[in-house]
């Protein structure tokens, strides 16, 4: 059974927030009494999920962003404010996968295209989330790396360096702006049972069972255990916790 938090009050914001991790983490966000804005490419998926969520009793709305257009990301967290009043928790989880290839043959445009996303996006959502705790003087993000962000597999280098990128980002961040009380860590998920990751399994059927190999828990993740994860982080739990990326992986980078 997972803790229980009081945000009653608080405000978290989330991207990728349509389906898998980020829809589990906005509906916990909601159910620990936080007023919540759901952000997706699919906006009108997003809108959908809010509203489930305002019929269970919480507080949500879904707005369409794409984090790759830094415009449509200040655009939506001023959308935040004006609904809400201020912003309190972020995470910021969009993010896609591009195929697996030999680093020598890996197509210029994919490495652009996961770039664009899970770099400049997390940059992105963070640079405009900061500009509103600042003000407040409080707040807490939680950037979304990988487990590819702690580890290098073959075939994987555009994406593995977007996500050391994110923990690069969120390190620096996070003790730059501790002092003004604003705390900032990383997630690095494992293998997770998401749809993105349902696509892969049935893509790579060999490279996912030798990742599963690596997994000592012997099983996929559950998006709700990454939310978890997120909801810790954010919480006064978590009060010490600065510019960590913190595992969450059923043991693959404890080898």
């Amino acid at each position: 059974m997972n803790p229980t938090y009081d945000f009653k009050g608080q405000v978290a914001l989330v991207t990728g927030a349509a389906m898998g991790m980020g829809l589990a983490t906005a509906r916990a966000f909601a159910k620990n009494g936080a007023s919540v804005v759901l952000i997706d490419r699919n906006g009108d998926l997003a809108a959908k999920e809010a509203a489930k969520i305002v019929e269970e009793g919480g507080v949500a709305i879904g707005l369409s962003c794409d984090v790759t257009d830094e415009a449509q990301v200040a655009a939506a967290i001023d959308r935040t404010v004006a609904e809400y009043g201020r912003l309190d928790m972020a995470f910021n989880n969009a993010g896609i996968q591009v195929p697996p290839s030999d680093a020598a043959e890996e197509p210029t445009e994919n490495f652009h295209r996961v770039t664009a996303v899970n770099q400049f996006g997390v940059w992105a959502c963070m640079k405009h989330e900061l500009r509103i705790m600042r003000a407040q003087g409080s707040g807490a993000i939680v950037n979304c790396s990988s487990l590819g962000g702690l580890v290098g597999l073959p075939q994987r280098a555009a994406y593995h360096g977007t996500k050391h990128a994110v923990l690069g980002m969120t390190k620096s961040a996070g003790v730059e702006y501790a002092p003004r009380g604003i705390r900032i860590n990383a997630i690095c998920p494992g293998t997770i049972d998401t749809p993105m990751v349902r696509d892969m399994l049935k893509g790579q059927s060999d490279a996912m069972a030798e990742i599963m190999k690596q997994q000592p828990i012997a099983r996929l993740g559950r998006a709700e255990e990454i939310a978890a994860a997120v909801l810790w982080l954010c919480s006064p739990g978590a009060s010490f916790v600065i510019g960590v990326g913190l595992p969450v992986d059923g043991g693959f980078t404890a080898h």
